[in-house]
């Protein structure tokens, strides 16, 4: 196999346009780099990919293109990716080697190509919980919540009791420090999921287990963003506020500013309105994000027209990628129906 692998990657040194992920091509995704699309080694892999493919109605988010990036960003992320299937080729025993190749295809918007990866590294490395964590935060971003949670699920059975790791940034903030972990980003992201899925209690479950090991400024201030969010859902105002007490005044955060200012904004230190006005200016995730929480902020202080008028404003914008986007759409959906009784 590792043969194989090599000759697949020395027949794909040349850079290609980027792929349509419909297509579907033969090879190993995480050492081609010249194919149109996606593909499989084994039939588990085939197995998820249909399966994905089939749940999908035309247009939806498994084919939409990425977030636009400027020609010289996605030049050095392209570079990066063959850096990384280098790294691959050389050492394809290696879990870690798998997982940026997945990382790098994600950064590019190929997530149906680092979903493919991740689920021929779990093949390879069934108890390797980052590759769950990783494949995971991908399903998200195609709105496969149900997916998510299991992989996300499964990542948090087997770190139970080990020590957490820092994970590194494969895109790394003004400090070059990384500021999560891998069991933040678990139970981040199974947060999140119940989160979209309006399961409120596991949703406050899964934060207060992200919440023991937030041991940064930055993790706190986005662990505790979505925790307030979630307590106001469940009408427990009185727990929402207390949340809100060990974020404070100049608190050294690197990277998660906009979670850090909707708390000052929950904590009545800073205005929605102008907060508001100043996140259209940017059309990023993270304005994305600052809006989701000003739309909710609305919501629950009867401001339900300035919620709505938010939230649609919001899906008009191209940064469908980011998680504030992502609950916007959840908090557009009509809530499901009443089971019918006899």
């Amino acid at each position: 196999m590792k043969v194989i692998l090599a000759v697949l990657f020395l027949a794909a040194t040349a850079l290609t346009p980027p792929s349509r992920h419909s297509e579907v091509s033969t090879g190993n995704a995480i050492s081609d780099s010249a194919h149109d699309g996606v593909s499989a080694v084994n039939g588990n892999v085939s197995s998820t990919i249909s399966i994905l493919q089939n749940q999908s109605p035309r247009g939806d988010f498994l084919h939409r293109p990425p977030p636009p990036i400027s020609p010289e960003a996605k030049r050095s992320m392209e570079e990066q990716l063959n850096e990384a299937r280098a790294r691959y080729a050389t050492n394809p025993r290696d879990p870690e080697a798998i997982i940026w190749v997945g990382r790098r295809l994600a950064y590019l918007g190929r997530f149906l190509e680092a979903i493919q990866v991740y689920t021929e590294g779990i093949n390879e490395f069934p108890r390797d919980a980052r590759l769950y964590r990783h494949r995971g935060h991908r399903y998200l971003t195609l709105r496969k919540v149900d997916f998510a949670i299991k992989d996300f699920e499964t990542a948090a059975k087997l770190v139970k009791g080990k020590p957490d790791e820092v994970e590194p940034d494969g895109q790394p903030n003004t400090r070059n420090i990384p500021t999560s972990t891998l069991q933040f980003n678990i139970w981040y992201h199974l947060g999140l999921a119940h989160y979209l899925n309006l399961n409120n209690k596991k949703a406050l479950d899964s934060y207060r287990q992200c919440l023991k090991v937030s041991n940064n400024p930055d993790a706190l201030v986005a662990t505790t963003h979505w925790l307030y969010m979630t307590l106001r859902r469940l009408d427990r105002l009185e727990e929402a506020i207390k949340v809100l007490d060990p974020i404070t005044d100049k608190m050294d955060v690197i990277e998660n500013d906009g979670y850090y200012r909707l708390l000052m904004m929950y904590k009545g230190q800073l205005s929605a309105e102008a907060l508001e006005q100043e996140a259209w200016k940017s059309a990023s995730p993270g304005s994305a994000s600052i809006l989701y929480g000003i739309g909710n902020w609305y919501k629950f202080n009867d401001r339900d027209p300035d919620a709505q008028r938010v939230f649609r404003k919001m899906l008009e914008g191209n940064q469908w990628t980011s998680f504030g986007y992502i609950a916007a759409e959840a908090e557009l959906k009509p809530p499901p129906a009443e089971p019918r009784t006899k």
